[in-house]
């Protein structure tokens, strides 16, 4: 009896002193109806704010599902810059290597899972053959000294292409690079040398031919989940960009993700890519953003 006389006196003590506190404090008279008041509108804030905190949550959760798990870019521009500039071509080249090591950190800073970095095309050979070795052993270079950062930031790197036309020399340096990241997980940078959207989808092609041909698959059983398991991009967890950048104002994809661009947004950027910062990159991000992407459906 004792006990529940105690709860009691408790209960209006935690209710009649703040009462009798604001009832002071906004000369209101203390009553019964007023107290009903007080705890009606106290509740009424417990519950806005509640709603407040889950509606800041849902639109963090909606603001996190808006950015793109797969963020493909082309690196366009260098020789302009390097021109522009009175450089060597070979400059301008180094300039946008230097830029992509220096946006390592950005590019996966927002939650992004995966960055395709298209940095030679198979029509690119076609460049005067002293541009191409330049490039070659530039990338070399890149993959052997860049690795520890790699690492540190604990970022994937896979190199997809035509590995036919590269010196063994780059080949080891590939090799070494992937193996040494290949346990990352989280942040997956894919860098694309001697890579054609139309090789990629041609070799995809030749190799569901030879597994149906030895009856490792049935020519029905083959769809776009199977086509997609063939491709280069196989190798990413998302394998088709949600955007692509294209720098230097040129407005084409120039062989790039031919299948896996097929309802990518295209991001035109006028800067030369030597020039291509965190601040450019991030209004690429926010436009993004605000697209409506439909898939082909009605909304």
């Amino acid at each position: 009896m004792l006990s529940l006389v105690s709860i009691v006196l408790t209960f209006l003590a935690l209710i009649l002193i703040p009462c009798l506190f604001i009832s002071r404090r906004l000369s209101v008279p203390l009553s019964f109806t007023n107290i009903r008041r007080f705890i009606k509108t106290a509740t009424s804030r417990s519950e806005d704010e509640e709603m407040r905190t889950e509606s800041e949550s849902i639109g963090e959760k909606e603001k996190e599902e808006r950015m793109p798990k797969h963020v493909a870019i082309i690196l366009d521009g260098n020789r302009r810059w390097a021109k522009k500039r009175g450089l060597e071509t070979a400059q301008g080249h180094e300039a946008g290597a230097r830029r992509v090591m220096e946006l390592a950190k950005q590019y996966f800073s927002v939650g992004i899972n995966t960055v395709s970095l298209f940095a030679f095309s198979t029509e690119n050979w076609a460049r005067p053959e002293d541009e191409v070795n330049k490039l070659m052993a530039m990338f070399e270079k890149l993959l052997k000294s860049e690795v520890p950062c790699l690492q540190r930031y604990k970022v994937k790197i896979s190199v997809i292409g035509d590995r036919s036309n590269i010196s063994e020399s780059l080949l080891s340096a590939i090799r070494e690079a992937e193996e040494a990241t290949k346990s990352y997980e989280e942040k997956h940078l894919i860098i694309a040398v001697n890579y054609s959207g139309r090789f990629d989808i041609l070799q995809a092609c030749k190799s569901l031919a030879e597994k149906a041909k030895n009856g490792l698959i049935q020519v029905e059983d083959i769809d776009e989940n199977l086509m997609e398991k063939e491709l280069m991009t196989k190798c990413s967890e998302f394998p088709n960009p949600d955007v692509m950048i294209r720098t230097s104002g040129e407005q084409r994809i120039s062989n790039f993700f031919l299948w896996q661009s097929a309802y990518t947004e295209l991001y035109f950027s006028d800067v030369l890519w030597p020039d291509f910062g965190e601040t450019e990159y991030l209004e690429a991000l926010t436009w993004y953003k605000q697209r409506n992407r439909r898939f082909g459906r009605r909304v």
